[in-house]
């Protein structure tokens, strides 16, 4: 389906771009022949055209743009074709009959230009150093954003705006009348300047925000006030925000005075709602002003090249915890010896640093558990008189290109195959939303994926849930919908984003988490018992699946390693090239599995197993493994984890009070004075040159 939706766009956007161009070639027509039916037809269509391509396809825009075609150059051109023909039409009238219409349209350009000018200005003004979330911002004196036709659209504030003008020199060109021409022109300009005046109100004081320097100092006031303890720090790309989202209800849970630490501005609404406060600060040079707050310690759940612009602040204390843990490689990056500790889930973590070698020391890790894992529901026995509920969540193909990342592109569309084929399966398909994000052979084989599930049921058949619980998963949704989320405006800014997403009411969290629970039992409820599904965004999550589950089929991830807190079955699939006695020594995670290869001749007997558990020759492994990659179940996880937290901070504390009392103890160097040397000031700065010149050459001289 998405493929001929595609395929459709494409035809769509080939057809217009055809006619746009057939449309201008006509227009050129019209002038060089002169023929005026011809002319004014062409100009028309033309202007139809740009004005459907703007309102209805803007990637086609955006391709044209790439191009220096915009909506600006097509007018332009479009308006000039149209002058020269007036001016042959006249004959030997000459220009004088048409100078009005020249000067009315320059004009037009003119103040066009003139608000793009102010548009510019307006956008300057509405960009702060600093972009929040959960935050009173009063002080920073936000506003609604003005239109987006009139701040972003340039090309589409002048298209709107020269219809009248295009309208009245047809009406010239048809009429031989310039009153029509100087009446279309005069509503444009009047129109262009009524929107720059009123773009322009944004640039007076009760409108405008506080200057970047203004921002700054209300950012140490508000951190000097909040006095934050403990922090997240984040840095990713658009599709990355769930690395950060897996520790949100975790951090709230801290002892302490949690805060989010974001770097990309889009980042602000990827994170999913919280109470936590957010701040995002682009720069570096802004970053730094961390280093003077009460901030002692910043966990960190992926790495990345903004990472080390953090690190280099010392009074603040830096633990990894990255955003799951699997055998992969990409588990033991060797970046995490650039912080001050790293935690992990439980030993099998720890001795996967230490075989990695890759310079964590021993001392440096720390067995926390895994803290989000607290709602998965443990085994409750096989599935009787009910189909047996298979999830298979495949991992993505990864950055590295190891083989056997993803069982997707080998052994999906094998492993699905094996599951529809047996009637008393209910499959539900959650893959990696980075799917196919780098190999594109993982994105072709998950739409065949998603096209075989969607075949299989069609062809099943059974009784579907109530109008009631349909209305109840409605409501829920709506519940859950406006508890999560925050409704802006279509022409909503950074800035009036912010003033909308300000201090959170007292308990939402809690109420938040209570209309989630509701939501995914309405959810379950409303879908029937037999149905296949495609599982994507992040509705409902992962682990909410996981208790719908009988049976796991993944690959070599974090998802092996949460599901194990079920000591469920599962089967990991075995495309890496390696023997399953190979394969099950260089990852631990699977020692505990059924291990599939790529053509998943084993489904049969897997599905065998859950339902009948005397088959089952995994159980204590399972019970075993689990503790060796997640830790013991007591103390629970979030206990391990806010003590490791309070431990690290107290470290930070104890570095700040063991410098503060050096500086106290070093004696301040005497300053010299005019007085004392007997030079005058312009004397003394030149003398201080003198010797830093001298210091630097001494230096050359060494090296």
């Amino acid at each position: 389906m998405p493929a001929v939706r595609l395929a459709r766009r494409r035809v769509a956007q080939l057809s217009a771009m055809t006619l746009l161009t057939a449309a201008f070639a006509a227009q050129f027509v019209g002038v060089l022949l002169p023929s005026l039916p011809t002319l004014v037809a062409a100009t028309a269509v033309c202007l139809g055209l740009d004005l459907y391509l703007q309102e209805r396809q803007p990637g086609m825009v955006a391709a044209l743009g790439r191009m220096r075609v915009d909506a600006t150059v097509t007018q332009l051109l479009r308006d000039m074709l149209l002058m020269l023909g007036l001016l042959r039409l006249d004959g030997d009238r000459g220009l004088d009959d048409r100078l009005p219409l020249v000067a009315g349209l320059l004009v037009f350009y003119l103040l066009h230009f003139l608000c793009q000018g102010v548009a510019v200005s307006v956008r300057r003004t509405r960009r702060l150093p600093v972009v929040t979330r959960n935050i009173d911002t009063t002080a920073l004196r936000l506003s609604a954003a003005p239109p987006q036709l009139l701040i972003r659209q340039a090309g589409r504030r002048l298209l709107r705006f020269s219809v009248p003008a295009t309208a009245g020199l047809l009406a010239t060109a048809v009429t031989d009348d310039v009153v029509w021409g100087v009446a279309g022109l005069g509503a444009a300009v009047l129109l262009t300047v009524l929107g720059m005046v009123y773009l322009g109100s944004w640039l007076l004081r009760r409108r405008r925000p506080v200057t970047e320097d203004q921002a700054l100092e209300w950012l140490d006031a508000w951190l000097a006030a909040y006095q934050p303890t403990v922090g997240m720090y984040f840095s990713g790309g658009t599709s990355s925000a769930y690395q950060a989202n897996m520790w949100l209800r975790t951090l709230s849970e801290l002892d302490g005075k949690p805060i989010i630490v974001l770097r990309e501005r889009f980042m602000v609404q990827k994170i999913d709602s919280t109470d936590i406060p957010i701040v995002c600060i682009p720069k570096v040079a802004h970053l730094m002003r961390l280093e003077h707050s009460s901030l002692r310690l910043l966990l960190h759940p992926a790495n990345s090249g903004k990472t080390s612009q953090i690190l280099r602040i010392p009074s603040i204390k830096h633990a990894f915890i990255n955003h799951g843990e699997s055998d992969k490689l990409s588990s033991c990056n060797p970046y995490a010896k650039a912080y001050d500790e790293v935690w992990v889930a439980g030993p099998a973590a720890r001795e996967r640093y230490r075989m990695a070698d890759i310079g964590v020391e021993d001392k440096d890790v720390v067995e926390v558990g895994r803290p989000q894992l607290a709602p998965i529901t443990p085994y409750a026995g096989p599935p009787r008189d009910r189909l047996t509920t298979v999830l298979y969540a495949p991992t993505w193909e990864g950055w590295d290109g190891q083989p056997g990342n993803t069982s997707v592109i080998e052994a999906g569309e094998n492993v699905v195959r094996a599951l529809l084929a047996d009637p008393e399966v209910r499959l539900l398909y959650k893959p990696h939303p980075m799917t196919g994000s780098v190999d594109p052979r993982a994105k072709s084989a998950d739409d065949r994926i998603r096209a075989m599930i969607f075949e299989a049921g069609r062809r099943r058949t059974g009784a579907r849930p109530s109008a009631e619980a349909l209305a109840e998963l409605a409501r829920r949704a709506k519940d859950l919908d406006r508890l999560a989320s925050t409704t802006f405006r279509k022409s909503a800014d950074e800035l009036e984003r912010n003033l909308r997403q300000g201090v959170p009411a007292p308990g939402r969290a809690a109420t938040l988490a209570a209309a989630t629970l509701a939501w995914e039992r309405a959810y379950w409820a409303a879908l029937p018992d037999w149905e296949h599904q495609v599982i994507t965004g992040s509705r409902p999550a992962l682990f909410t699946c996981f208790n719908q589950a009988d049976l796991l089929i993944s690959d070599v991830s974090s998802v092996v390693s949460d599901w194990l807190t079920s000591e469920k079955p599962y089967a990991v699939v075995n495309t890496s090239g390696l023997t399953e006695a190979a394969f099950r020594t260089d990852f631990p995670t699977v020692s505990a599995a059924t291990i599939l290869t790529a053509d998943a001749r084993g489904v049969p007997g897997l599905l065998e197993a859950v339902r009948h558990p005397e088959k089952d020759v995994f159980v204590a492994a399972r019970a075993e493994l689990k503790e060796q990659l997640l830790g013991p179940s007591d103390p629970p996880s979030i206990v391990r984890f806010n003590a490791a937290a309070l431990a690290l901070a107290g470290e930070a504390e104890a570095r700040r009070s063991r410098w503060a009392a050096r500086q106290s103890a070093v004696p301040m160097p005497a300053q010299r004075t005019t007085a004392a040397t007997g030079l005058d000031a312009e004397e003394e700065a030149e003398a201080a040159e003198t010797e830093a010149a001298l210091a630097v050459t001494a230096e050359l001289a060494e090296r």
